[in-house]
């Protein structure tokens, strides 16, 4: 891995997932990551937190919110949406629970990126003031503005698009 692709920041934090009795004939309950604890709680993977009205909030695990300064930009633009989100990653796992936690990103693009893997569970949850402070104080540090360039098309040439089609190449 190239320096250039490792994180400047790494922030830990504790992954929130509620499980709830499913309306359904085909499942028994629906999960759903809900929150994001601003540091790595002392408390062991998949405790319960409290359980009221047929939900059951669980401390699921602790991921990190890694920041690199390529992506300040997506970031700037999740601070500046009205709604700042960390998107928790939950993919299907065996043993005693269901999912485990694949990631926690404050990326929009990889957070949606990580829906495309069918059977990943993805929400974007509301991020903590401190985690907000923290990613502010990061895209001041280290955001360059870069200029945007449009690539130049080479015009096609009917000429030759005629002659291929007429020496029998692909149409």
């Amino acid at each position: 891995m190239s320096p250039a692709a490792l994180p400047l920041l790494r922030i830990p934090v504790g992954i929130v997932v509620e499980r709830r009795k499913a309306d359904s004939p085909w499942a028994d309950f629906v999960w759903r990551a809900v929150a994001v604890l601003p540091d790595e709680p002392v408390t062991k993977p998949w405790t319960v937190l409290r359980e009221e009205d047929g939900k059951t909030l669980f401390y699921a695990s602790s991921a990190t919110v890694d920041l690199y300064s390529s992506e300040t930009a997506r970031y700037r633009d999740n601070l500046a949406s009205g709604s700042p989100s960390i998107w928790i990653v939950l993919s299907p796992a065996e043993g005693a629970w269901p999912y485990s936690v694949a990631a926690a990103t404050a990326d929009p693009a990889e957070g949606e990126a990580s829906t495309e893997a069918g059977a990943n569970l993805v929400e974007a949850v509301p991020m903590p003031a401190v985690l907000r402070e923290t990613i502010e104080s990061f895209i001041a540090e280290h955001h360059v503005e870069r200029e945007f360039f449009k690539r130049k098309r080479q015009q096609a040439d009917p000429e030759v698009l005629a002659r291929r089609q007429n020496e029998g190449g692909h149409e």
